[in-house]
């Protein structure tokens, strides 16, 4: 069905345009919003030492890692896998943070070898750290403050039941270790969860830290985490990161008169970076009127884009092949053999098989969790700079599917 042009664009290339030359369905980020998101954070913080470490889980495509590093900021990994990535994508390793949570100690000793600092979230750890390396490497400490903070149980972390982090409540147990081994800790790391909105959660998540710190001699940086909120639709409540910035930046500097020097601010945006760059593009492959319900089925679903199923997560949609047809409600589903809903009740302009739809805010999360459930493989990624297009991952193939599978006789 030819359907005609319209004038939704990133960067003034045309959406429904990347679609017949990527194909469909297609993760579209637009390279001046992660941009623009850097120097946000830049100029909020500017009155200190500040060092931006990108969190590469929300988005770790080598060409993304590229450009983020392109942006003068750093790197925070959680695995050797996303270290190695960013290794490759240029960073030093003294730019990677590499904090994994709960992994076997071999993968520590690999990020060691790598020359990566190392931010270690449980005594055990801490334990094994210290009697392999002493005071020959020194290490960071992730600290879990026991406040609950952000809009959504499964992404908060910095409450007494998360797995993540030390608990503060314990900091005889760190201090014995660290005493018995001579340990230099030379960073302090809190990571509250996602989606705050509240500056005041951030504000005492600092102090806690604050209080923790003084009794740590050999500190060079406190690591704040992220979890600023984005805006997912209109009139959504998001973090107000200038006003954030002032504030941390005015109670880091008294922290730093009291601690008697100054230390490096350090924050690890992610989804704050990527979220509001992406658009994944699909197309419907089918409009079902049921007694009660419209579904429009597209040509993607929870193996692409799992975090409305996963978290609930809202993701404005919008029918950009049809931007004036009448109104109606719909409900978008994917194709997966389950139930597999992007959007339910959505008032949306008209929409007909084979239209295009973007699902907005799909840069974070969305192509890094996805999968190849029900045997169908993953999309294609586009980065768009200075008004060109650029692929950065090839559509996988059904020959992407077997690759790895051994096929015996049976």
């Amino acid at each position: 069905m030819e359907f005609q042009q319209q004038q939704y664009t990133i960067q003034g290339v045309d959406v429904i345009q990347l679609t017949r030359e990527f194909g469909s369905p297609v993760y579209v980020y637009d390279g001046n919003v992660i941009k623009q998101q850097i120097e946000k954070l830049k100029k909020a913080y500017s009155g200190v030492d500040l060092k931006i470490k990108y969190a590469a889980k929300a988005l770790t495509n080598i060409s993304i890692l590229k450009f983020v590093r392109k942006q003068g900021i750093g790197v925070e990994v959680v695995s050797p896998e996303e270290a190695k990535l960013a290794l490759r994508a240029g960073f030093r390793p003294e730019e990677i943070m590499f904090t994994p949570s709960g992994v076997d100690f071999s993968e520590i000793e690999e990020g060691v070898a790598l020359g990566l600092p190392i931010n270690l979230d449980n005594l055990s750890s801490l334990q094994k750290f210290g009697a392999k390396y002493g005071d020959k490497f020194p290490v960071s400490l992730r600290l879990n403050p026991s406040i609950m903070a952000g809009g959504n149980i499964k992404i908060s972390t910095g409450h007494s039941s998360s797995k993540f982090g030390i608990s503060v409540q314990q900091l005889s147990e760190i201090q014995a270790i660290v005493a018995q081994y001579n340990i230099v800790v030379d960073g302090l790391h809190i990571h509250t969860g996602s989606d705050i909105k509240e500056t005041d959660a951030f504000i005492k998540t600092a102090q806690t830290l604050f209080e923790t710190a003084v009794h740590f001699p050999n500190l060079k940086f406190i690591d704040f985490g992220s979890g600023f909120k984005v805006a997912y639709k209109a009139g959504d409540p998001v973090t107000n990161i200038d006003e954030l910035g002032k504030q941390l930046t005015a109670s880091f500097h008294e922290f730093c008169e009291r601690y008697g020097r100054k230390l490096e601010l350090r924050i690890e945006p992610g989804k704050f970076l990527v979220s509001e760059s992406g658009t994944l593009l699909v197309n419907v492959n089918v409009v079902k009127q049921t007694p009660s319900i419209t579904f429009a089925g597209v040509n993607s679903g929870l193996n692409h884009l799992i975090r409305p199923m996963m978290y609930d997560a809202y993701h404005h949609i919008v029918n950009v092949s049809n931007p004036t047809g009448a109104e109606k409600k719909y409900n978008i589903v994917g194709y997966i053999c389950e139930t597999d809903t992007f959007g339910s009740d959505r008032l949306l302009n008209e929409v007909r098989e084979g239209d295009v739809l973007a699902f907005k805010n799909a840069g974070a999360y969305g192509f890094s969790m996805s999968s190849n459930y029900n045997s169908r493989p993953r999309p294609a990624e586009v980065l768009i700079i200075d008004g060109q297009a650029k692929l950065i991952r090839q559509r996988e193939t059904f020959e992407d599917i077997l690759r790895n599978q051994v096929e015996i006789d049976i």
